[in-house]
């Protein structure tokens, strides 16, 4: 179920690139950020009110609450390198970069995640995702670019550890909740000083297209289902089927709202798609020989 779900989480995230692409035309990258934060606070907000749960009745440490001020700076990484590669360069970059970052926390546990070691046998299927990725690069190059979306990359599976290990202490909608608190904290200076030349300052006006306004309301069951899986499936995993979801997600977008279709985009999916399930189902095989092997040895 949580291999779907991570897959559920990916279909979300290309939505929300979407609705949220919309109100930063509208209103600027740091303006759309704020926003962003502020949409989603009042609704978890309101779920942790009728949930009556209560946020601030034990705090953890502080540096379980990082999570959303890391969140901020993977989204001005990204936004950083918008123009100056393609899309599906952003795309590529990003997974590789959460994906050699993922592979760190799964090997080391790191940020007190759960160990899941590399074996042998997923190395073919990551060989695949690596053909996928670079499919999807199409031969870029641009230093700067490319550094700043690959921190995003790492940056995004920081933050999901850190925000796991605080729904572990608390709950996955408090955590969630302080999620948008400090990147809302974090967002507004940002905003003050690079962002005070955006049209929302000299011009704000609420527009008929409601749906753009919806991004932070996304961005919360997403960042509440991250929550929920992240504790329970290797975050490698994670990242693969999350890019996998949102790659076709944002291929048929495309399909339908500008009528383009990218064949490298459906390629490299579909070879990180093919790596995934390869390593899947032999960690499936090697996960019911040891059973086997554990079962007649105790009989």
């Amino acid at each position: 179920m949580y291999y779907l779900v991570s897959l559920f989480i990916g279909i979300l995230v290309a939505v929300m690139i979407t609705v949220n692409g919309g109100l930063t035309t509208l209103y600027g990258v740091y303006s759309a950020t704020v926003m962003i934060h502020i949409v989603g606070l009042i609704l978890i907000s309101a779920i942790v009110f009728l949930r009556k749960e209560k946020p601030f009745a034990k705090m953890q440490p502080w540096y379980l609450y990082i999570g959303g001020v890391i969140g901020v700076a993977t989204t001005a990484a990204t936004n950083s390198a918008f123009g100056k590669i393609s899309v599906s360069a952003i795309l590529a970059l990003g997974l590789f970069g959460q994906s050699v970052m993922g592979a760190l926390v799964d090997q080391f546990g790191l940020f007190g995640m759960r160990k899941h070691p590399f074996r042998a046998h997923q190395i073919p299927g990551t060989l695949l995702v690596a053909g996928g990725i670079a499919w999807m690069m199409g031969g870029e190059f641009a230093l700067w670019p490319i550094i700043a979306v690959f921190g995003s990359g790492v940056l995004l599976v920081v933050s999901r550890a850190y925000n796991a290990r605080l729904a572990s202490n608390t709950s996955e909608f408090i955590s969630t909740f302080f999620n948008y608190v400090c990147g809302l904290i974090t967002a507004i200076p940002v905003f003050l000083f690079f962002g005070v030349r955006e049209p929302i300052v000299s011009n704000f006006q609420l527009v008929p297209q409601w749906w753009i306004y919806l991004g932070g309301a996304i961005g919360v069951i997403t960042v509440w289902l991250s929550n929920v899986v992240a504790v329970k499936i290797p975050q490698l995993y994670i990242t693969l089927l999350m890019f996998v979801g949102q790659i076709f997600m944002g291929v048929l977008l495309d399909a339908l709202l500008d009528g383009a279709f990218s064949f490298a985009n459906i390629a490299g999916g579909i070879l990180v798609a093919l790596g995934l399930a390869l390593n899947l189902l032999m960690e499936r095989r090697s996960s019911r020989r040891l059973t086997a092997e554990y079962n007649e040895a105790i009989e």
